[in-house]
């Protein structure tokens, strides 16, 4: 309560908002007289609720996509195919890629216990990107018509939920590997 309290007068002073945050969370102790953590408690109560709904949410939000006319055909346009490829196929094929050639020629390894299927599924995970993905596109078409604006966040949205979706699929598929002894 006291965390909310602090959010709103920071909010109406002016300052930005998310200061409040960091304020409070300086203000939680580390441990109490139990040797027990509050913040970490709080930490681990909070982690599905920031990860699942309030990161989404604020991701969507600031990428500011006005859907008003976007249709499935939308998204089978140049543009935004050719974001979400990139960052489905290209950024899954760049990164497994300069892995394996590290692991060929440098003498590097996969993590233990570790399948390439589940390094593959990784790899294609790191084609969630919302913020540099959109600031290029910003930057590609800057003073260009404002569609393509909208294509851009569209095809950066629809690419990391393909690559986000995928990459949990193959890590599922994958199985559990068992530790060695």
């Amino acid at each position: 309560m006291i965390g909310l309290v602090i959010w709103l007068c920071v909010l109406k002073s002016g300052i930005h908002a998310t200061l409040a945050g960091v304020i409070t969370a300086m203000a939680i102790p580390l441990k109490d007289d139990d040797a027990g953590s509050p913040l970490e408690t709080a930490e681990h109560a909070l982690h599905p609720w920031v990860a699942f709904a309030v990161l989404p949410m604020f991701a969507f939000a600031n990428a500011g996509v006005n859907l008003e006319g976007v249709s499935l055909g939308t998204l089978a346009q140049g543009i935004p195919l050719g974001i979400a490829l990139g960052l489905v196929l290209g950024k899954a094929v760049g990164v497994f890629g300069a892995a394996w050639l590290l692991i060929r020629f440098s003498g590097a390894s996969l993590p233990a216990q570790a399948s390439t299927l589940q390094f593959f599924g990784v790899c294609v995970l790191c084609g969630i990107g919302f913020t540099m993905s959109l600031f290029i596109g910003g930057l590609a078409f800057a003073g260009l018509d404002p569609v393509y604006e909208t294509e851009v966040k569209l095809g950066v949205l629809g690419g990391s939920l393909l690559a986000g979706v995928l990459g949990v699929v193959l890590l599922l598929g994958s199985g559990r590997t068992q530790p060695t002894a």
